[in-house]
């Protein structure tokens, strides 16, 4: 499915759910709005956030920050809380060096924060 660039505010409807500052909610493509939408409307998603955790990683001999798309923390299928790091992409966008860097990094900081990583793209996500 088509990924449009596009660009917008999102306004939750459940803002006690939104971990994070409601005013700076950023989508930078209609998936992370999709997204946000159902993070915003699901049931089992206890809180979520968009860009508000700070992951530090290297890459071409530089320090650098990664931002993942979203933390969401809800109920998972066996009804237990489940915390995850989520990042959407196009799934071409899985072999560019760059996210490869930034991935290591978040698996190191998921399994210290007992959190799960994953990478959506339009296979996972439609």
């Amino acid at each position: 499915m088509f990924n449009k660039a596009i660009k917008g505010k999102f306004k939750p409807r459940n803002t006690k759910k939104y971990k994070g500052d409601t005013k700076r909610i950023v989508y930078r493509s209609m998936w992370e709005r999709k997204f946000m939408v159902y993070c915003d409307r699901t049931k089992n998603v206890l809180e979520w956030s968009s860009e508000e955790i700070r992951i530090p990683y290297m890459f071409e001999n530089k320090h650098r920050n990664y931002y993942p798309d979203f933390y969401v923390k809800f109920i998972n299928t066996k009804d237990q809380i489940e915390e995850c790091i989520v990042e959407i992409k196009p799934y071409h966008q899985r072999r560019w060096l760059q996210n490869k860097a930034k991935w290591e990094s978040a698996l190191i900081f998921c399994k210290d924060n007992n959190y799960t990583f994953k990478v959506l793209s339009e296979r996972e996500l439609f």
